[in-house]
């Protein structure tokens, strides 16, 4: 099967895409720009000094999960395939072309012949190989985990020639070359792989191909991203090729919102990340450049666990699903760079459809399911059954400006139909300790971005993330097929209707997740600053990037 095919079918389920990002762009106010702003004549040189909410702990590509993690290793490797913000399309990249056989468990990948890694050593096939098997198998030795999520079924990588590699799996995988654009496919050196987890997670030892290398990182202050000489293998649909414009990125981080527009206004950054919702208007106003794109994937939203109590319990988790008002949402959280949710995926992903008639509020219907189900209000208003209090426990991250006050929100709108929902929103690192606290959360409140319908399967499938707990028997059975439906096929028509069956099985036939809203990054800069970027999961990228000499 020839790559003509493959762009034709991944072009037909990019058209969903397209058409949600244009109606998200119409939708915006005239003070936002698009993330390529202008037709400026770019100029080479100067340092972007970047602000941020989070520190980087982590900078290995293929375990480095947080944003500013990714946004950093992002910019230093590459990836075989390359997902272009605007279409949704897979274009080339490492691999210049590929193939793949009829039931999606072969991949051939044509390599291109010219790369090499920062450390002098040339990118080829037996580079695809390393990379990949550790992804797919993990090493004890080294303490390198599989990366499950999209690995699931991963046999191996055979090397046909020097620029030639063939990966196969024991089972379809639809979504296995969208999976290799995400940031944890960054390919990185044998210099890297042949370290212990916790010496590839250091700056110096991160060696990719990507057109940044890191000169410096001091966890919780900074990290230096320094251009690399002679790169010159960009994706043909970015602006330009050959070197960065800009010699380097200075990532500071600075946790306090108010700081980080305080630094913007007095110029000691250029540009920053996870803007405050009431800083948009006026750092407009002022003439900063405000530059949003939606994160595709999974929104935000309230999965429960269906192994703990009450979350077991069906009419409990529709009553979170209808007991809060996501009109309120939208007015006091919300601004225009956001979406409410309207399914568990975001609108920038092939294959979404609109529940948001299933999912409006509705108070009286989510009291009377409750009455109905044996819930009955206690003295102070909240639920009891059998003796026990309604009380959910969530465990969120504090790491976007809106999740806290939205959960706040549905905490309020909740307690007036008798759930008390206790918060526990918490930055990555504590996120991170806390989730594995099995059996301690009803709720665990996150997204996951990724431009493919396949989230679905990774996410909820109890052959993948099992987000919901569920336990073997029918209900686990049918998560299984149908969210395994996902990756057995391209045609758009048949993954389309897949696609549907999934959403209707997580919101509606068994009330697993309640989305909240489609988080976007939304990035303020200087007017000096040009083509500040986003990928196709909306990572920033740097590439492009040009500031006017100071």
């Amino acid at each position: 099967m020839s790559h003509n095919r493959i762009h034709r079918r991944i072009g037909a389920l990019a058209l969903a895409l397209v058409t949600a990002a244009t109606l998200a762009g119409c939708a915006a106010p005239a003070r936002h720009v698009a993330a390529a702003d202008d037709n400026a004549t770019p100029v080479a040189g100067g340092t972007l000094r970047f602000g941020v909410l989070d520190a980087p702990a982590n900078l290995d590509p293929h375990s480095g999960s947080s944003y500013p993690e990714s946004l950093i290793t992002s910019n230093v490797t590459d990836k075989l395939v390359h997902q272009n913000a605007k279409t949704g399309a897979l274009e080339p990249w490492l691999a210049t072309s590929w193939q793949y056989n009829d039931n999606l468990t072969q991949f051939t990948f044509h390599l291109r012949n010219d790369v090499t890694f920062s450390d002098g050593t040339k990118f080829t096939a037996d580079s695809v190989k390393e990379n990949f098997d550790l992804l797919g198998r993990g090493d004890p030795k080294l303490g390198i985990v599989p990366v499950t999520a999209y690995w699931v079924g991963y046999q191996g990588t055979e090397v046909l020639d020097p620029f030639t590699a063939r990966v196969s799996f024991d089972r379809p995988s639809a979504g296995f070359l969208q999976a290799l654009s995400l940031y944890f496919s960054g390919i990185v050196a044998h210099s890297t792989l042949i370290l212990p987890k916790q010496q590839r997670s250091l700056a110096q030892n991160v060696i990719g191909t990507g057109p940044f290398t890191i000169a410096e990182h001091i966890y919780q202050q900074k990290t230096v991203l320094k251009k690399r000489p002679g790169y010159h293998w960009a994706p043909a649909s970015l602006k330009h090729n050959g070197d960065a414009y800009l010699d380097a990125v200075e990532i500071d981080v600075i946790p306090e919102a108010g700081v980080r527009t305080g630094a913007l206004r007095a110029g000691t950054v250029d540009a920053i990340l996870d803007v405050n919702n009431t800083d948009e208007a006026p750092l407009a106003a002022q003439g900063y450049r405000i530059a949003p794109q939606l994160i595709p994937g999974r929104d935000i939203s309230l999965d429960f666990k269906t192994d703990r109590f009450p979350t077991d319990d069906k009419a409990v988790r529709q009553a979170v699903q209808w007991g809060w008002s996501r009109d309120a949402l939208v007015k006091t959280v919300l601004t225009s760079s956001y979406k409410v949710s309207t399914s568990v995926v975001s609108q920038r992903v092939p294959g979404y459809v609109d529940f948001s008639h299933d999912l409006r509020e509705d108070q009286a219907k989510a009291e009377q399911a409750l009455e109905a189900d044996g819930w009955h209000k206690g003295p102070d208003g909240i639920r009891v059954k059998d003796g026990r209090r309604l009380q959910l426990d969530l465990l969120g991250i504090d790491n976007l400006v809106n999740n806290k006050p939205a959960y706040q929100l549905i905490q309020q709108d909740l307690r007036k139909i008798g759930i008390d929902l206790q918060l526990n929103v918490l930055p990555i690192p504590d996120y991170t300790a806390a989730s594995t606290q099995k059996g301690r959360w009803n709720i665990v409140a996150a997204n996951q971005s990724r431009a493919d319908i396949a989230v679905l399967q990774q996410v909820y499938s109890p052959q993948y993330g099992n987000m919901s707990a569920l336990a073997p028997g029918p209900v686990a059975d049918e998560a299984v097929a149908k969210l395994g439906a996902l990756s057995r096929t391209l045609d758009p028509d048949a993954r389309a209707k897949a696609a549907q069956e999934a959403q209707r099985f997580l919101l509606d036939e068994q009330v697993l997740t309640a989305p909240v809203y489609n988080p976007a990054q939304v990035t303020a800069a200087s007017p000096k600053v040009h083509n500040i970027g986003y990928e196709a999961q909306s990572r920033n990228v740097f590439y492009d990037t040009w500031i006017e000499p100071r």
